[in-house]
């Protein structure tokens, strides 16, 4: 069901911006008449309509890298829409993550790096490409991964009373520090819980 506040131009149109539920980037814009944002909503993959070809259309429905519905919002005027998905694959006809990532492209920083590294993690865990730390530590099971944590964890303690006494630097607390978190999702991801959840729980606590 179509929410009732959103806004069709006057050819029946209204853009959505589609954006990475896991790293936060904006993949695409696209436009949607009633009846692809129709599709959307109840097949949970993302469908526009071709302003070029005038007709509907599938995201992936010839490449395979589909997007699959999170979240639909409507913006306070409702006439945009922004879809949070899981992409299956690149956005980007030319191959990249997104229509953005083109020449030029910032890659996430602070906290969204984070999201990042966690798409990164992730696809360690579809690909097991050989030679990779991570896909080493998932085959290792919990009890490998867990090891790490803390073993970092004391690492990060350690690193913490010598930046107080002077002897280290914010440099050696930040490394340990992320050395730390790095291990703490490749955990979250072995035991198949994504990050979303703890943010869950961090907003129950607020």
């Amino acid at each position: 069901m179509i929410p009732s506040e959103v806004s069709f131009d006057e050819k029946g149109l209204v853009p959505g911006v589609v954006q990475d539920q896991r790293s936060g980037r904006v993949l695409m814009l696209g436009y949607l008449n009633s009846e692809s944002l129709g599709l959307t909503l109840s097949t949970g993959e993302v469908h526009f309509w071709s302003r070029s070809r005038k007709e509907l259309w599938r995201k992936g429905a010839t490449s395979g890298n589909t997007l699959r519905l999170v979240e639909a919002r409507v913006d306070c005027d409702g006439d945009a829409l922004l879809l949070i998905v899981r992409p299956d694959g690149p956005t980007c006809h030319t191959g990249a993550a997104g229509c953005f990532d083109g020449a030029g492209a910032g890659r996430l920083t602070g906290f969204g790096m984070l999201a990042e590294l966690w798409s990164v993690i992730l696809q360690r865990t579809v690909e097991r490409p050989e030679e990779s730390y991570t896909v080493s530590l998932l085959e290792g099971g919990v009890d490998a991964v867990a090891r790490k944590v803390l073993e970092e964890a004391g690492e990060v303690v350690l690193a913490a009373k010598d930046h107080a006494t002077g002897v280290s630097d914010d440099r050696r607390l930040a490394e340990e520090v992320a050395d730390l978190t790095y291990h703490i999702l490749v955990l979250l991801a072995e035991r198949g819980i994504d990050p979303a959840a703890v943010g869950a729980v961090l907003e129950e606590r607020r």
